[in-house]
């Protein structure tokens, strides 16, 4: 997609002589709500790690077709996981408990966007792509969506510590992501204190203006006793109340990982 620098958003605003700093635009200021939705690549090297991009692969399932689907994706990612040559690697695949049934997660590390253009054109020319298309017949539809990790929030290494995880999807109002991101650190180590988090994402490619956090806990009883704690800690509160303020929906899905999973 062609992004417009944000010095010629303001020339075609009728030509007008103010120019709209990238920071009002991250903010969400009159001016850039004048400007409408803007695309502005320094907001992932404000608050991005920069080094990886994970590829969220999201396929949901035909409900009579859910064992065969998990055998076709097992052979699939487990391949692409195992060879070296890829350059890639698999953060995790999970299925869904709570949420959307019949959808399943994978979570796949790239070396940056340079990584993952190597990688796509290797699989498409690999042994690979008929695993791939074997997982198919069992797919009722696929969606992607490129992310990069928030800087104060690395992934989290492959572990095998039981129990359940925990996705948050937040779609945020465009232009707050920067606001976003400054409310959660400020209140993060709050959560910290009670529970490891497994990583934190936001949306460069596909759905934008996304923002994604995902935690491990040993059950759903384990997970209501963590969040009561954190509630009791100065932060997490304010936390919660701004970051609430600056998304327009939110989903929270309760997965399991699948046996080959690195994270489970």
């Amino acid at each position: 997609m062609l992004r417009k620098p944000a010095t010629n958003l303001a020339a075609s605003l009728g030509g007008t002589r103010r120019s709209i700093s990238v920071q009002s635009l991250l903010h969400g200021s009159p001016e850039a709500k004048k400007a409408g939705e803007a695309d502005v690549l320094q907001h992932s090297r404000l608050v991005g790690r920069g080094k990886y991009i994970h590829g969220f692969e999201i396929h949901k399932v035909k409900p009579d077709k859910t064992d065969e689907y998990k055998k076709a994706a097992e052979r699939y990612y487990t391949g692409v996981k195992d060879d070296a040559g890829l350059n890639v690697k698999l953060t995790g695949s999970w299925e869904t408990l709570v949420g959307e049934q019949d959808t399943f997660f994978h979570i796949l590390e790239y070396e940056n966007y340079g990584g993952y253009d190597k990688t796509t054109q290797l699989l498409k020319t690999s042994a690979h792509l008929e695993a791939y298309r074997a997982m198919l017949p069992f797919i009722n539809s696929r969606s992607s969506q490129l992310n990069q990790e928030f800087a104060f929030f690395p992934s989290a290494p492959p572990r095998a510590q039981g129990g359940i995880f925990e996705l948050r999807s937040y779609q945020l109002k465009p232009g707050t992501l920067l606001e976003w991101e400054n409310a959660w650190r400020r209140g993060i180590d709050a959560r910290r204190k009670f529970v490891a988090p497994v990583g934190a994402w936001f949306s460069q490619v596909g759905r934008l203006h996304q923002v994604h956090h995902m935690w491990q806990y040993p059950n759903l009883e384990a997970r209501k006793e963590t969040r009561e704690k954190a509630w009791q800690l100065d932060g997490w509160a304010e936390t919660v109340d701004k970051t609430a303020q600056l998304a327009k929906f939110m989903d929270a899905f309760v997965l399991s990982p699948l046996p080959y999973s690195p994270l489970k």
